[in-house]
């Protein structure tokens, strides 16, 4: 089982910038839980707004605390008509932009969350450092377990 290392965590943010940069041209702020949702890495870049250090927070926590993207929580808040309060944790939100980290057997890892975007840009890149984590990132890292 693949895990976050430090090592691993400091190649997915700055995969992460490398990627808003070339394909958005916008500074955001990134930030990285472990598996119980603390933070494990964040990252701002030069111009990030400053409203998005904590919105990129909540997003990996929640990825990791609810098992799925933001996005997918927030359909489910919408098809069950559930308030976010309803889960009574302060930490959550429904904003696109959280994914959950996998290792490369599909186990739970902890997750990612973009902010700084459009919501669906910040989605997007989520879940391409997420799918690309589990399956290239993590992989070509194997020898620093």
């Amino acid at each position: 089982m693949t895990s976050l290392t430090l090592q691993r965590v400091r190649a997915l943010l700055e995969r992460a910038t490398e990627d808003a940069h070339r394909q958005f041209n916008r500074p955001v702020c990134v930030s990285v839980c472990d598996a119980h949702g603390f933070l494990a890495g964040f990252f701002r870049m030069d111009g990030a707004p400053v409203r998005s250090i904590p919105i990129s927070q909540q997003k990996a926590y929640t990825a990791t605390r609810m098992g799925v993207s933001t996005t997918a929580f927030l359909e489910r808040l919408r098809r069950e008509d559930l308030p976010i309060a309803y889960f009574c944790d302060p930490q959550l939100t429904a904003l696109p932009g959280g994914a959950v980290l996998t290792d490369d057997e599909g186990r739970a890892i902890g997750g990612i969350g973009i902010s700084g975007l459009a919501p669906a840009e910040d989605q997007q890149l989520a879940d391409a450092l997420a799918g690309l984590a589990a399956s290239t990132l993590f992989a070509a890292q194997r020898g620093d377990r």
